[in-house]
C-alpha cells in the first residue's frame, strides 16, 4: 500500500490491487474519491479540479 499527503488529501493504492490502476482519496479521515487512473474517471464519489490537478502531478512524478 502506498500512502501520500498533499494538498490537505490522502491518497492510497495498492500495488497488486485490481484493475483498472486507481486510487482512494481521503481528506479529514473522510472518503472523497475513488479515482480511475487508466480511464480518467471517478469509480466512486466526485473528484474537484484540484484532487485531479494533485493525482496528476504524483502521477507525472512516478509517486501513483
Amino acid at each position: 500500500m502506498g500512502k501520500i499527503k498533499r494538498g490537505g488529501y490522502v491518497f492510497f493504492s495498492w500495488i497488486g490491487d485490481h484493475n483498472p490502476r486507481h486510487v482512494h482519496v481521503y481528506k479529514d479521515g473522510n472518503f472523497i474519491v475513488k479515482w480511475d487512473m487508466e480511464n480518467w474517471q471517478a469509480m466512486k464519489g466526485e473528484a474537484p479540479r484540484t484532487i485531479l490537478k494533485l493525482i496528476r502531478e504524483l502521477m507525472d512524478e512516478g509517486k501513483l
